[in-house]
């Protein structure tokens, strides 16, 4: 019997285009993939509230109870949150014509003065006309039949992803009932040799990324709530939106402090002029929020959980914006606590090598 091997050209040949088209495969999934990965992350923040739940009550029970008790609680908000939000956009809406009147008066004239630049007047009528060119030219609806077809379009659309929207939680649910028994399955896919040390690995960097987690949504709530009080307490009638947009951007570092100091700046020009003792009150608050969030809140809720210095913080969210945009801004900081921990491993491992120690060189080093 003739023993025939297959050349290891066309091994990896045959693993190079399997790699190309699974990648091609899971990129024209990527929407049904996406709700998958979603639930994942849910179902990973929300197991160690079922785990301790689960030794009480039966599993099932532990995750309605779970869900019930979120699901109260953003009802509580939102049943309190909606008619203030509701009142702050109406405030918001009536700025714009003070904001037009601001651009005209102030910021005009001023170019009409001091530059040969002749900025157009703008009226709040021009505004609708503009938004009803730009309609009619980017959105060309021949006859009936067209714009029943668009809409049609658009509200499949729509259900199709609030489909997705609510298999979200059905999905959450079947990754937390079977949690254990799909890790028990993956750690008996490792080899064993390799088994112990993957797995301290692993526990630390869920160790690291819990923390972060859990900190960084608390320092996003005090914060937003620091910032939001203070405001409200000066009279900005936008204080509480601004407030809890600065507290949610703060997730990303530098970005809630810049869109909410910004933000407040403008709506207190707007409300009170150039009325510095106002002016000097946000910008106290501001202050005092930085402040709190640098020395008080970070230190006690989140300490040195990433192990980054500051430079090397900036450097990853701006890295992630510019691989994947906002998101990438997000995620940018627990992929960083996960880095740090599998780099600080593999730099160990790489001092114990010879290598290191001096023992052995490389190849391309040896003196022949």
């Amino acid at each position: 019997m003739i023993n025939q091997r297959i050349d290891p050209f066309f091994r990896r040949l045959f693993i190079v285009v399997g790699l190309v088209v699974a990648v091609f495969l899971l990129y024209l999934m990527l929407p049904v993939i996406v709700p998958f990965v979603f639930a994942f992350v849910l179902a990973y923040l929300f197991n160690p509230l079922v785990r301790r739940l689960s030794k009480y009550l039966k599993r099932w029970v532990a995750i309605i109870i779970v869900y019930s008790t979120i699901t109260f609680g953003m009802v509580m908000l939102l049943w309190w949150l909606i008619p203030t939000l509701w009142y702050q956009l109406q405030a918001a809406w009536e700025y714009l014509p003070k904001v037009l009147n601001w651009y005209n008066q102030v910021v005009r004239e001023w170019f009409v003065n001091n530059s040969a630049i002749r900025l157009p007047r703008l009226e709040s009528k021009e505004f609708s006309d503009t938004l009803l060119d730009y309609m009619q030219t980017n959105y060309k609806f021949s006859d009936a039949s067209t714009l029943m077809s668009q809409v049609i379009a658009s509200s499949m659309s729509f259900i199709n992803n609030a489909g997705l929207i609510v298999l979200v939680p059905i999905l959450t649910f079947y990754f937390l009932f079977n949690w254990d028994k799909r890790l028990h399955t993956w750690k008996m896919a490792i080899p064993a040799t390799y088994c112990e040390r993957v797995i301290n690995i692993a526990q630390e960097c869920d160790r690291a990324l819990m923390a972060f987690i859990k900190g960084q949504l608390l320092v996003m709530v005090l914060l937003g709530a620091i910032y939001a009080v203070q405001l409200q307490l000066i009279g900005l009638e936008l204080g509480l939106i601004i407030g809890m947009v600065a507290g949610i951007a703060s997730f990303v570092p530098y970005l809630g402090f810049g869109i909410g100091f910004i933000a407040a700046i403008i709506a207190c020009l707007f409300q009170f002029g150039l009325n510095w003792t106002y002016l000097s009150l946000v910008v106290g608050a501001f202050l005092v929020g930085q402040a709190a969030e640098g020395y008080i809140l970070q230190p006690l809720l989140l300490g040195d959980k990433i192990g980054l210095s500051p430079l090397w913080v900036i450097f990853a969210v701006l890295a992630g914006a510019s691989l994947l945009g906002f998101v990438g801004m997000l995620i940018a900081l627990p992929v960083s606590a996960v880095l740090n921990v599998l780099f600080r491993h593999l730099y160990n491992y790489y001092q114990s090598t010879d290598f290191y120690k001096g023992r052995k060189q490389l190849v391309l080093f040896e003196k022949k």
